[in-house]
Order: structure tokens, then C-alpha cells, then sequence
């Protein structure tokens, strides 16, 4: 089994955290897991880029002999860039951009897909948005949208594929 499918499948969800909408992996317990999993892995900070009064900033993760880049924005918990961030906001990003670019690795990468089950435990969105696809009246289509609506609370990205095919079902069904 390689690396990447050896990460892929460990449940994080016991070591992160909920900050307004989204979902943190602690970069201290995926760095651990990583360094048992490849004791010579690195990580390496690039210079943050400015754009406008925000900032990006970057981390390259090699494990396993591969190289993996991520960027994030310096941003609050609302998901927004902040203007002119501090020394401690940069700080913060950097921490949240060495966990994710661990997870270009495989670990936790299911919570950067707008998910927060763990593998195996995926919701199969795409047969969601696809019974609310198959509805031929608008009663139908609010019935099924409500059933399947709570499947997908507190999946980020499962809430916006559903959403989006309720409202083309609207304009496709003439609501």
C-alpha cells in the first residue's frame, strides 16, 4: 500500500477543531503522525506574497521523497483575507498551511474537500444532488431537498452541491 493511501485512511477528526465554519487539523499532531510515518520529512516556509492590504502564504512539505506546495490566505475564521494581518495572524496561517500542505500527503485531506466524515464515511453527494435531479414538481422537489438537506448539515461542501441543484431544480421546474 503506497504512503499517500496509508495516511489517506487515518481518522483525524479526533484532533481538530471548529472555528466558525471551518474545520482545522492541529498542524502539531499531523506533523507527529507524518514524522512516525517518514521520519525524514521537511517543511519549509516560502516568502509570503503580498496582494493589495492581504497576504498568501506558502509551505512545501517533502515526505516520502515528494515534494508538496500549499498556499492559504491569512484570513479569519469567517474565511476572509484580513488587511495588513500581524505577526501573530501569519503566524496562525503558517501553522494551518504546514497542516494542509501534510495533507496534499493524504492525512486529513478529506477535510480540505469541504468534508468532515472520515474515510469510508463519505457522504455520496452526487447521488444526492442526483435525487434532487429526478423531482418532477416543486412539492416533490421541497420534500426530497428538505430530506436530503439533513444528510449533508455540517458538510460544507455537500451543503453548496445540494443547495446549487435545489435552485437549478427551481429554474428548471419554473418556481
Amino acid at each position: 500500500m503506497s504512503n499517500y493511501l496509508i495516511l489517506r485512511k487515518i481518522d483525524v477528526n479526533e484532533h481538530t477543531e471548529k472555528k466558525g465554519n471551518l474545520t482545522y487539523l492541529s498542524w502539531a499532531w499531523a506533523v507527529d503522525i507524518l514524522l512516525q510515518q517518514d521520519p525524514l520529512a521537511t517543511w519549509e516556509y516560502k516568502e509570503p506574497v503580498k496582494f493589495g492590504d492581504t497576504m498568501m502564504v506558502f509551505c512545501t512539505v517533502t515526505a516520502f521523497g515528494k515534494e508538496m506546495t500549499s498556499q492559504l490566505p491569512v484570513m479569519d475564521y469567517k474565511n476572509k483575507a484580513i488587511s495588513n494581518p500581524d505577526s501573530m495572524a501569519v503566524n496562525t496561517a503558517m501553522q494551518r498551511c504546514l497542516a494542509k500542505a501534510i495533507a496534499l500527503h493524504g492525512l486529513g485531506l478529506y477535510i480540505y474537500a469541504g468534508e468532515d466524515t472520515a474515510p469510508g464515511d463519505e457522504l455520496d453527494i452526487l447521488s444526492l444532488v442526483e435525487e434532487i435531479q429526478a423531482t418532477k414538481s416543486v412539492d416533490e422537489l421541497l420534500k426530497v431537498y428538505k430530506g436530503v438537506f439533513a444528510k449533508v448539515q455540517g458538510n460544507q461542501g455537500a451543503v453548496k452541491a445540494v443547495i446549487a441543484a435545489k435552485d437549478q431544480m427551481k429554474i428548471t421546474l419554473g418556481a
